[in-house]
């Protein structure tokens, strides 16, 4: 079994004809959007806003319609990935550079389902690093504040330049080896000057596709 394919292709199930639904970003929900591409294929009615400008390009190359949030307010269902998912449904997120569109399209609905292999489930978040998305401007003073709150802050890079997120933003992945309170951390982020938003998703995950003993199942808060 192929863990990222079987999970992102049966929370596909979810899409209906009809529906704008939020695509996410990433390897494993990669499958959940090729198969949305032969829902519209099929004839379905489905219109989409993708989290990232990777994930336009690839809904554009397989001919689903695309809207903005100047159309539509609320979407029915956002499927997306993740870099790790604890026991309570908090998500570490953004590690392929779009977590503030991520969380954006999230918001968006009372739907979001996460797609995420084995491998990605744990007991408690922060073997992964977190990603923080900052202004470029004083960076360098963001990320002590950050380190204050008891982490060690990299910035991103594209080869030897900055990575630069699609809203022109500088990333930090920030090592805090165990997060024991999620969401009081986002909270301490979000207000320090400089940080955008950060990659702690909590209380937005209604159900979660991943593998278990050999099988897909389906985990339900």
């Amino acid at each position: 079994m192929i863990e990222k394919k079987a999970v992102g292709e049966a929370a596909a199930q979810y899409v209906k004809d009809g529906m704008v639904v939020g695509l996410g970003t990433g390897s494993t929900v990669y499958y959940t959007i090729q198969k949305v591409g032969e829902y519209v294929k099929e004839g379905m009615n489905i219109r989409a806003i993708p989290t990232s400008e990777e994930t336009k390009k690839l809904a554009l190359d397989l001919n689903i319609p695309l809207v903005t949030f100047a159309e539509v307010n609320h979407l029915d269902v956002v499927i997306d990935g993740a870099d790790e998912v604890d026991c309570h449904f908090a998500l570490t997120k953004g590690g392929g550079g779009a977590l503030l569109r991520e969380k954006l399209i999230a918001d968006a609905t009372d739907l979001f389902i996460v797609v995420a292999d084995s491998s990605k489930m744990v007991e408690k978040l922060g073997k992964f690093p977190l990603p923080v998305e900052v202004t470029p401007f004083s960076w360098e003073r963001t990320a002590r504040q950050i380190e204050e709150l008891g982490s060690i802050a990299t910035r991103r890079l594209n080869g030897t330049e900055p990575y630069i997120s699609d809203n022109g933003n500088y990333i930090l992945d920030c090592s805090f080896e165990i997060i024991e309170d999620p969401e009081g951390l986002s909270q301490k982020l979000n207000r320090i000057p400089g940080v955008v938003e950060n990659g702690l998703f909590v209380n937005m995950a209604k159900i979660v596709f991943t593998v278990e003993d050999g099988k897909v199942v389906k985990k339900m808060k």
